[in-house]
C-alpha cells in the first residue's frame, strides 16, 4: 500500500492537506506525531575552564580600575 509522509505546521490550530489524486480512492487514517523542535544548542565550554591564581585584593584592583573611568 502507498503512502505519503507530511511534516506541517498547523496555522491557527488547524492543518489542511491536499491528497494526490491517485490516492483519491482510499481511505485515510490520520496520525499525528509532534515533532519537538530543538532547542538553542548547549555550549560546551569544558575546554575554556580554568582557574586563575592571583594573589591581589580584589576589592582594590577593582577600585583601582574603576579609577581610571
Amino acid at each position: 500500500m502507498p503512502t505519503i509522509e507530511r511534516v506541517v505546521r498547523p496555522r491557527r490550530n488547524r492543518i489542511s492537506l491536499e491528497v494526490p489524486k491517485r490516492f483519491g480512492k482510499y481511505t485515510f487514517r490520520i496520525v499525528m506525531i509532534p515533532i519537538v523542535e530543538d532547542e538553542k544548542p548547549k555550549y560546551d565550554f569544558s575546554d575554556l575552564v580554568g582557574r586563575l591564581e592571583w594573589d591581589g585584593d580584589a576589592v582594590k584592583e577593582q577600585r583601582r580600575l574603576r579609577d581610571e573611568w
